[in-house]
């Protein structure tokens, strides 16, 4: 299995592994609704969703930066991070 990823660099490997997560996580709970069959049931699982997909999308985000930082100016990191903070704070407002 390591012969398989050992041309992939491992922060990307890692970026992708937490996206496959979320979508793991966002699978089980379209299943566990479909499950559970009740719409305030369903509405608590998607409110709980409403926090991992921020929580994936900035971890992933800091990985990826972190590798990048030093071929960044600090003008360049400045908008990234007022870009992430625009995103939250669309999905938030």
């Amino acid at each position: 299995m390591k012969r398989i990823f050992s041309h992939i660099d491992s922060t990307v490997l890692a970026m992708a592994g937490l996206r496959f997560l979320s979508a793991g996580i966002e699978l089980t709970a379209a299943i566990l609704m479909l499950v559970l069959n009740d719409v305030k049931k369903a509405v608590t699982i998607n409110s709980l969703l409403a926090i991992v997909g921020p929580v994936i999308f900035i971890v992933t985000m800091t990985i990826g930066i972190f590798q990048i930082a030093d071929q960044l100016s600090y003008a360049k990191l400045l908008f990234i991070g007022l870009g992430v903070f625009f995103i939250l704070f669309g999905i938030y407002k």
